[in-house]
């Protein structure tokens, strides 16, 4: 009988090159990378192991089965299955040939026990039933199928069943899922339908197949077998030893499934260490621990090394652990041996750039981070890894070092998630980091760091903090739910914050504080349970381009000394104000849209001066811009408009300098200036609101100067309840009322001022009130240039009044009712009257027409010369009018009403 192939006969090439058919044609299973490359490549001489060298015996002589043709023992079949590779054609041709006799073909056979093909010429082996192949195949390992594979089509098709290839590659590398592995560092579980290859299983042994494998108490089974070329070892050391003895080879190292306890693993060379088990997730069922040590450190050396699909973690021993957290509560506590407590999980360290990839990394040390990279140099790439629930940070960054962190979970840590401090400037993209009972994220003593695209929510403290110096770039991520406040910045922090979505969470969205000054550009901060951006403590920033609303208290709130920039904001839908400026805060804000607030659209308040320029502020459901308590501040070239209160508000000692602004269209007037307000106004347009243009009233003494104040509903400015001020060259004109109303103990200054064409009285004073009126214009106004009431006495000089219509005068005149001309809402002054007859009080006024018409032949008395319109015109009385004869609605009736005035909230 024929000896089988010796174990030591380096396999041809042929059977992998290219995944070449036997006729020489390119096989449908040929590999997508295109690789020459052989299971025999590189391995001739390495130690011959498999998992079945059990059954060598039993199996080989399958191979070398008896001839059908020949009925002696010693004779067996020359069948191609028992050809090695070696012993192939040069050329792949088929199997199948006619010889001129069986002698010859027996003669020219290197086996005595060769049968010849058969009378009709067909091959023996495509006479094989189908099960008999299939049991066949089942029996051989990878190596003797890709051989057996070259011998005719038929066995070509046999040696490349899935079935039979997914059976091999499980039985050698476990994974349920064949793995896919185009490159060096490079793997992904592939499902067999995204393979491009028709057999994934055969592509991904090929792929794998020159690793070694770590199966502790299991190597020696793994041993033995000609067809199987694969090393294995019982521990983790053992085979990293091996690859540092021969560095050019296998540098793939397969870690199956269980529990290592090595002493500290350091990878110094770049190799490839992958957890292998035969269920997802591959990484909860390979777990290499330490309890005293760092349980893997990759040091200079390791760039280019791999760690994926495993779980590491730090498990210090009791003593250990009651040392760390007695140092950790600032005991005095001396326990025997007792390790270093700065110990890690992972450490990434010195000059290299390994690659750790869907890893589990864990530590239950209440001292040291669960991955710490430090130094300058190191810059790992960390890919889908899990760092969660570490009894202090999850991930530790310092020195300078850099590194990628990519769709990590980092969670639920006693502290922060992340800490980035001392210069050090990584990468994180597309991490989950939430639920810590720390801050998300801790960049601080100079700290740098880029960070995408990361989900930051539900942590105890802050989403992200940024202290001391600190620099780092947030862009497109998401901060929320935290139970304090968004992103903190203090300390003189910096950092940019880009195009964020911060919302939902329990304190403000950003807080800046104590010379901090960052960079808060196009975010959308929104639905906090308190303020949007809260600057403090002399904190600075640039706050621009972020679309601010729905928070439940100030859009920005600036205070004690704060002194930022915001602009090209949108402040909108805020469940209370706008912008909040208080306790001498400053700032310059500018070009931001700030509406639909449920207060004030922007608050200045307590010694606060800001500079607000060229804002639009408007449709606010109470004011536009209110100064109180001090407030001071310059608004400049704003837009101020559609308020359902006033569009600017000055009270209590507040003194804020209003310049070139337009304020129209608010319900409650335009400016009021109250309770003791003050403020220069200049050179403003006020126009369309519904009262007066500019209130002044209860003592308050502004300065307006050269405003237009015109298309008023009501009257131009009025000034009453002891209210003062000068008014100083200023255009009143085409208002509904009087241009100028002072009443009530009232005492302004005008001077130079031009009050025209007025559908009543260009100015008008009345109820006790006084003035000073020097070098005005009154000219072109409907009922009179200048109605003074009884008892008036104003100081007059050099004042120019023409070509008023005296509409009031004419209508006496004309023996009209005076109702006639004002209706209810114009308050025409002349002389009126009550009826004792019919028992009116000075509060139903009665014209000088009507007395003589209607009232004829009553007791009459002259009350005084005043404002008002004649209720007998307007059918308030019982007797009806005589001069009146048309039906009067009298719901509109009022007397130029009191403006409302805003509380503090």
């Amino acid at each position: 009988m024929d000896e089988p192939p010796k174990n030591d006969d380096p396999p041809s090439p042929g059977p992998w090159a290219g995944n070449q058919s036997p006729h020489g044609d390119e096989s449908p299973h040929s590999s997508s990378s295109g690789s020459s490359d052989t299971f025999a490549l590189g391995v001739a001489n390495e130690e011959v192991v498999g998992p079945k060298a059990t059954t060598l015996k039993s199996r080989y002589p399958l191979r070398r089965r008896r001839s059908i043709q020949q009925k002696d023992e010693e004779g067996s079949c020359a069948s191609t299955l028992a050809a090695t590779a070696d012993e192939q054609p040069s050329s792949h041709q088929c199997k199948r040939f006619k010889a001129e006799s069986p002698g010859e073909a027996r003669k020219n056979s290197n086996y005595d026990g060769y049968v010849g093909p058969s009378d009709d010429g067909h091959c023996y082996i495509e006479l094989l039933p189908e099960e008999l192949l299939s049991k066949v195949c089942s029996y051989l390992y990878e190596f003797d199928l890709a051989n057996l594979g070259l011998v005719s089509r038929r066995l070509y098709r046999a040696a490349n069943d899935q079935n039979t290839w997914k059976a091999l590659y499980q039985e050698a590398f476990e994974y349920a899922t064949p793995l896919y592995h185009p490159a060096y560092g490079k793997f992904e579980f592939r499902e067999p339908g995204r393979w491009k290859e028709m057999n994934p299983w055969k592509e991904s042994f090929k792929q794998l197949r020159h690793g070694i494998h770590v199966r502790p108490n299991e190597a020696r089974t793994y041993t033995g077998n000609p067809g199987r070329r694969m090393l294995h070892f019982d521990t983790v050391e053992g085979a990293l030893q091996h690859v540092r003895a021969a560095p050019a080879q296998n540098q793939l190292i397969f870690v199956h499934q269980g529990t290592y306890q090595p002493p500290s693993i350091t990878i110094d060379l770049p190799v490839q260490i992958i957890g292998a088990a035969p269920t997802h997730p591959v990484q909860r069922r390979v777990i290499i621990e330490n309890q005293t040590e760092t349980t893997l450190a990759l040091v200079e050396g390791s760039t280019g090394a791999y760690v994926g699909y495993m779980t590491i973690r730090f498990v210090p021993d009791p003593p250990a652990q009651m040392m760390a957290q007695a140092q950790a509560n600032n005991a005095n506590v001396a326990l025997p041996n007792a390790p270093h407590p700065q110990y890690y999980a992972v450490q990434v360290m010195d000059e290299t750039a390994p690659t750790i990839d869907r890893c589990i990394i864990n530590s239950k040390s209440p001292m040291g981070a669960a991955l710490c990279v430090k130094r300058a140099g190191a810059n790992p790439r960390v890919r889908h890894c899990t760092i969660c629930d570490c009894d202090n940070v999850g991930i530790y960054i310092t020195e300078s070092a850099q590194g990628t962190f990519e769709e990590c979970e980092i969670a639920r840590n006693c502290l922060a998630g992340v800490w980035v401090k001392n210069q050090a400037n990584p990468f994180f993209r597309k991490c989950n980091i939430h639920s810590g009972m720390d801050v998300g994220i801790f960049v601080f003593e100079y700290g740098q760091g880029f960070f995408e695209k990361c989900n930051i929510h539900a942590n105890r403290i802050s989403g992200i903090e940024v202290k001391n110096h600190a620099n780092p770039t947030v862009v497109r991520c998401e901060v929320h739910h935290g139970k304090t406040g968004g992103i903190y910045v203090h300390e003189k922090g910096r950092g940019q914050f880009m195009e964020n979505k911060i919302y939902q969470n329990a304190f403000a969205g950003i807080w800046i504080t104590s010379h901090s000054d960052p960079t808060i550009r196009k975010n959308e901060i929104y639905s906090g349970h308190q303020g949007g951006v809260y600057i403090f403590s002399e904190g600075r920033g640039l706050i621009e381009h972020n679309n601010i609303y729905g928070n439940a208290l100030a859009g920005i709130q600036i205070r004690t000394g704060s002194d930022p920039i915001v602009r090209l904001n949108k402040i909108h839908d805020g469940l209370h104000g706008g912008i909040y400026v208080h306790e001498k805060g400053k700032g310059l804000i500018e070009d931001n849209e700030v509406y639909g607030n449920t207060l004030a659209g922007i608050w200045v308040t307590t010694g606060s001066s800001p500079i607000l320029r060229k804002n639009r502020i408007h449709s606010g459901k109470q004011v536009g811009v209110y100064f109180y308590d001090n407030g001071h501040g310059l608004l400049e070239e704003n837009d101020i408009f559609n308020h359902l209160y006033s569009g600017v508000q000055i009270r209590t000692g507040s003194n804020p300098k209003i310049t070139r602004n337009k304020i129209w269209g608010g319900q409650n007037g335009g400016v009021l200036v109250y309770n003791g307000g003050l403020g220069v106004l200049e050179d403003n347009e006020i126009f369309d609101n519904a009262m007066a243009g500019v209130w002044i009233k209860t003592d308050s003494h502004p300065i307006l100067r050269r405003n237009k104040i015109y298309d008023g509903r009501d009257g131009g400015v009025c000034i009453f309840n002891k209210g003062r001020g000068l008014l100083e060259d200023n255009d009143i004109y085409r208002n509904a009322q009087a241009g100028v109303l002072i009443s009530t103990e009232s005492n302004p200054t005008l001077k130079r001022n031009r009050v025209f064409e007025g559908r009543a009285a260009g100015v008008e004073i009345t109820n006790g009130a006084t003035a000073t009126l020097e070098a005005n214009q009154l000219f072109h106004n409907k009922f009179g240039g200048l109605c003074l009431a009884t008892d008036v006495r104003p100081v007059l000089r050099d004042n120019k009044i023409y070509d008023n219509q005296n509409a009031v005068e004419k209508a006496v005149n004309r023996g009209q009712c005076l109702f006639k001309i004002s209706s209810c809402t114009s308050f025409p002054m002349h002389d009126f009257y009550r009826c004792i007859s019919c028992n009116t009080t000075e509060r139903n006024a009665i014209c000088i027409n009507c007395i003589k018409s209607c009232h004829k032949g009553h007791q009459v008395e002259f009350v005084r010369h005043d404002r008002f319109f004649c209720d007998c015109g307007a059918g308030t009385l019982d007797r009806p009018c005589r001069l009146q004869t048309e039906v009067r609605d009298n719901d509109t009736v009022y007397d130029s009403a009191t403006p409302t005035e805003t509380d503090t909230q």
